[in-house]
């Protein structure tokens, strides 16, 4: 894939790595990288940096980052009850938000919203969403 790969796509890449990351906890990163960014024959993927400054910030902040979710859900929620599906979204913009200040916040609100439109349904848009702005009013 000789193309430059845009923010919004480098966002789901970083989304179904982070996913799969989760379902297999022993994947090979750089593994999924490849089939996501689908080189040619006989030539390595090219990772964007953002990437991997998302996969690994995400990685690397986790615990913080969803010590800072729980604090956003309703009464009676708990990160248990969120869909893997949407938990990596949150993160991923919380990790925005938090961490990429050239990334202003509605970009990264309106990036998930757009992840969950792809990856996840109407009634996770909504949930996400209700999170999301409580963490925007909150934010700088």
């Amino acid at each position: 894939m000789s193309e430059e790969l845009t923010r919004h796509q480098i966002r789901e890449r970083a989304f179904q790595t982070l996913f799969a990351l989760n379902a297999n906890k022993e994947g090979d990163k750089q593994a999924i990288y490849e089939q996501l960014l689908k080189p040619d024959e006989g030539e390595m993927a090219i990772v964007p940096d953002y990437l991997n400054t998302l996969v690994d910030g995400v990685q690397e902040h986790q615990a913080d980052l969803d010590e800072e979710i729980t604090q956003y859900l309703s009464e009676g929620w708990s990160l248990n009850r969120i869909a893997k599906t949407d938990l990596i979204i949150l993160r991923i913009a919380f990790y925005e938000v938090k961490f990429e200040e050239e990334v202003p916040n509605t970009v990264a609100v309106n990036e998930a919203l757009e992840l969950t439109k792809r990856f996840s349904d109407d009634r996770s848009r909504r949930f996400v969403n209700g999170v999301l702005s409580h963490t925007i009013d909150s934010a700088k």
